[in-house]
Order: C-alpha cells, then structure tokens, then sequence
C-alpha cells in the first residue's frame, strides 16, 4: 500500500525540518560550554563620579601691582570631603592659600593654610574678605573692575577644578595685602 504524494511530500517537509533542528540544537550543545551572556547595559553597575568642587559667585578684588585675593563659596558634589590643596591664577605665577586667625599676640593675622581647605559636603567652604581666601602675590599689572582671573584649583584626588572670578572692588574684611610677612 503506498501513501498519497502529498501527504508523503509534507510528511517529508517535516520530518527534514525536525531533522535539521534536531542537528542544530546537538551541534550546540557539544563542545566548551557557552559563555553567560554579559548583563544588557542597563543592568550594569553606574560608574561613579569622583567627587568635584563647584565654584559660586567667584570674584577677585581689585588690585594695583602687589597683592589681592580670590573668594567665592565652594561647594562638593561627593559624599565625602574634598580638599582644595593648591590654586594658579592668569594674574601672576605666585599663589597661596590663605586663613585668617588669631595671632599669638591677641590680633587676627593672615597666615598661609599648608593643610588647604576642607570642602565638606553639605556644608559649603566660603571665602570671603577677612577670612580665607586665594592670595595672589607678585602682581605684575593692576586688576580693574570688570577684569577676568582665570584660576585653577588642585584638589586632593589630584583633579583639577578650573573657573573664572570677575574683579570687583570691595571695602569688605578692611584687608591690607601689602606689607607684613607676605609683602
């Protein structure tokens, strides 16, 4: 007894398909086993930002040749404390972070900070006239109202924060950066 050809033909057609899906589910199977697929990007862990400063409401005062200094509040972005260890200034080659503190003798003096400024997150570091602040020594020419200081700070994780303070003129903390131990 012999089968009808179609239903022989598309029995056929199937049993080729089972076939062929068979070999190729073996064929994969043997051999090293297969690597997990890497996780899609979304699953993978977010890289996380070393923490930064941001610089607000930066300014410097104005100044003849000599000495001035550079405020502003500094702020981070981390969760962990930032120190600001050093800074450079487009308005001459020598700069140093200053504090404000009582003298051994009972009066307030301006002395460099060796240690830098603790910038806390949360609690915002502000410079300010009669207080801390960017010394800039050794000016070679005025800075004017309106003038632009181009500084960059160095902070601990070795990055570098760059911004520009806009000169203004101030009778603010009655400093006098010429004379002293630092003129």
């Amino acid at each position: 007894m012999s089968l009808p050809a179609r239903p022989h033909r598309g029995l056929l057609v199937l049993i080729t398909t089972a076939c062929a899906a068979a070999l190729a589910l073996t064929g994969c199977a043997g051999g090293t086993p297969a690597a997990p697929a890497a996780p899609p990007p979304s699953a993978a862990p977010a890289a996380v930002a070393a923490p930064t400063v941001t610089v607000t409401d930066p300014w410097v005062k104005t100044a003849e040749p000599g000495m001035t200094a550079v405020f502003g509040t500094f702020s981070t972005t981390g969760t962990g404390p930032v120190t600001i260890l050093s800074a450079q200034t487009s308005a001459s080659p020598r700069t140093e972070l200053h504090e404000v503190a009582m003298g051994a003798d009972g009066a307030m003096v301006m002395r460099p900070k060796a240690d830098g400024f603790a910038v806390e997150p949360g609690a915002p570091r502000v410079l300010a006239p009669g207080g801390d602040h960017i010394m800039i020594m050794d000016l070679a020419s005025p800075i004017r109202p309106g003038d632009q200081v181009e500084v960059t700070l160095t902070l601990s994780d070795g990055s570098t924060v760059p911004f520009t303070a806009l000169a203004k003129e101030t009778s603010g903390g009655q400093e006098n950066y010429e004379g002293g131990a630092h003129g």
